[in-house]
């Protein structure tokens, strides 16, 4: 009896252990030097904290490792890019929402939590004085991939704190109006082909979009030191976190 029970404390403990694990953190300022905080939840979801306002991007449960929102700050925005279930679940949503939280989504992502604020490519929203969203173009363009991210649907968005310029790109290509993304200190660019982009592919967007910090997500089992390795001497910090 003895022994089971040291082993059950054992296993316990180990459970424990890796539920608690420490989700990766970086810090950054903004140009008043308001601190933005970006920590990597996982695949596409990613909490952002600024000057005490919570950002919940893409936020799913039951995608591995499973994420317990419950436990988390209440989100005063979320933000979806389309409705995929890596990006979009009603569930997190749901475990994230207070009253007066702003949710924003493409417009199949609102139709299907039901609720949302629409945003279609090219939409430009003040939500204060000092924090703006625009929604811009994501999807495929390698033949035979078209049909994951059709052109129009899907959004990414640039999301700009107090200055602070964080493009989320969401699931796309090296599409051609990447040339318009300008001013990005901080970028968010996936790579797993067939769905999104090869790490050239990620390589050569940093190199349109340039900047300062580069986190590859969305990233699954792809070999992302590539990304790394192809973006050495462009000045550009590549930051490679759990974005599996």
């Amino acid at each position: 009896m003895k022994k089971s029970v040291h082993l059950f404390i054992i296993l316990f403990l180990i459970m424990t252990s890796a539920c608690a694990k420490k989700l990766q953190t970086d810090i950054f300022h903004t140009r008043s030097g308001k601190k933005v905080v970006l920590t990597a939840i996982k695949h596409a979801s990613i909490e952002i904290n600024y000057d005490g306002k919570e950002f919940e991007v893409d936020p799913v449960c039951d995608l591995d490792p499973k994420t317990d929102y419950r436990t988390f700050p209440k989100a005063d925005y979320i933000l979806i890019t389309h409705d995929h279930f890596d990006h979009c679940d009603r569930k997190a949503v749901s475990e994230l929402e207070k009253a007066g939280t702003v949710i924003i989504a493409n417009a199949a992502g609102a139709e299907m939590l039901g609720k949302g604020k629409v945003m279609k490519n090219g939409d430009h929203i003040k939500l204060s004085a000092d924090i703006s969203i625009d929604a811009v173009p994501a999807y495929n363009i390698t033949p035979g991939h078209t049909q994951y991210h059709p052109k129009g649907r899907d959004n990414g968005y640039i999301l700009t704190l107090d200055g602070l310029r964080i493009y989320i790109a969401a699931d796309t290509e090296n599409i051609p109006e990447m040339e318009k993304v300008k001013n990005i200190d901080i970028a968010f660019l996936p790579v797993n082909q067939p769905f999104t982009m090869t790490p050239r592919q990620a390589a050569e967007a940093a190199g349109i979009i340039h900047p300062k910090v580069l986190f590859p997500y969305h990233y699954s089992d792809t070999k992302i030191e590539e990304v790394s390795e192809l973006l050495k001497g462009s000045g550009i910090d590549v930051r490679i976190r759990n974005y599996q």
